[in-house]
């Protein structure tokens, strides 16, 4: 058989190329028309009528309006999760002042979350109107020497009464005053506060009365803080009762290991966020290797990433410690809270997600988490 030319040779490789080339193309063609198949919708408010109605079409549109959208589809698969994962809320920042007391309260009351750790202030401010006190409106731009005369504290564009901050601090000091004399999670703690609240509007009380465990891990930075040293002062040389901010480690690490699932909803950062992310850390390095990570995760932040802190910490970056489960369900959303919460919150409320799904009921002895129970 005669060998091929030369020319026939490059004949043949030019047409490998061309259907290489070809082919190539077509792969390219289609990756093109796959990524150029989702059109942005606009906001058709001819078609919204609930706030559900305005997140679902949220979902459609760009910037923070579709990360609030996915931030409420991962909040609603969280809660359809048949495993029941154990959901923890994460609270930071002037909540309670800037009107979200009730929207709190109601996630607890509908079983949306299963276990708070929050700053102090914020549920301060919460035991603080429960005594019947208000926040005030104010402006950014008011005389603030003027306010330290009156003894007005100003909250950015809010106000309150520093001589009812002064006498609840002091309430809490009585209240501390009447405990036995040994060392108490802040759950614990709290979990007496929520009892003394009374007040069906209360964060502290709605945990209290339906056993919602409630942490808060830095509790001396806040006016809490100020009540319980009133009271140390007063106790000092003695035995007195004491708040053991490690036998809240332990006890949060213990919800960690009795749960399915753990899913999170960071509003804000700082210490809670921080810390309940820390339990992950805490059960993998003290009880069981094979911890993973949260499972589900949002966060509503306005914090930026690029300055390193934790506050602003992406949820990728806490995959790298394993905080964050490698094949998490997550999604951040960029705005501040007072907008986006009740946005995401009053949609998953509208849309029912929360119905019929069982209630945790945790079983203490001391701080020993005995049973996590479905009710």
């Amino acid at each position: 058989m005669p060998a091929k030319s030369g020319r026939g040779k490059a004949s043949e490789r030019s047409a490998h190329a061309q259907t290489a080339q070809g082919a190539q193309e077509s792969e390219r063609a289609k990756e093109r028309a796959q990524l150029l198949s989702k059109p942005i919708k606009p906001v058709d408010f001819s078609k919204v009528s609930t706030v559900s109605d305005l997140v679902e079409a949220f979902k459609n549109t760009s910037i923070q309006a579709r990360n609030i959208g996915q931030c409420a589809d991962v909040v609603e698969s969280m809660l359809k999760d048949k495993s029941r994962p154990t959901v923890i809320l994460g609270l930071s920042g002037p909540l309670i002042a800037a009107g979200l007391r009730k929207v709190i309260r109601d996630m607890i009351e509908l079983g949306i979350v299963d276990v708070i750790a929050s700053t102090g202030a914020v549920l301060y401010q919460d035991f603080y109107q429960a005594r019947g006190f208000k926040h005030y409106k104010g402006s950014t731009d008011m005389d603030d020497t003027k306010l330290r005369d009156h003894y007005i504290d100003r909250i950015y564009d809010t106000l309150v009464d520093e001589l009812k901050f002064e006498e609840t601090d002091r309430y809490i000091s009585t209240i501390m005053q009447k405990l036995e004399n040994r060392a108490y999670s802040s759950r614990e703690f709290l979990s007496i506060l929520g009892k003394h609240a009374d007040d069906e509007e209360s964060i502290l009380y709605t945990a209290y009365k339906h056993g919602v465990p409630v942490f808060s891990p830095a509790l001396n930075d806040s006016s809490i803080g100020i009540g319980l040293t009133i009271y140390h002062a007063k106790n000092r040389g003695k035995p007195h009762a004491t708040i053991d901010p490690i036998q809240d480690n332990y006890e949060l690490t213990e919800i960690i290991l009795k749960s399915s699932k753990t899913a999170v909803i960071y509003v804000g950062g700082g210490t809670p966020k921080n810390w309940i992310n820390d339990s992950e850390v805490m059960a993998q390095y003290v009880f069981n290797p094979k911890i993973h990570g949260h499972e589900y995760a949002i966060q509503i932040t306005t914090a930026n990433p690029t300055d390193g802190g934790l506050s602003g910490s992406t949820l990728q970056e806490a995959q790298s410690w394993g905080k964050i489960d490698k094949k998490a369900t997550k999604a951040t959303a960029y705005v501040e809270a007072s907008v986006a919460l009740p946005l995401i919150v009053g949609s998953i409320i509208q849309k029912g997600v929360w119905k019929n799904r069982p209630r945790l009921q945790f079983k203490w002895k001391g701080d020993e988490l005995v049973a996590v129970e479905k009710k």
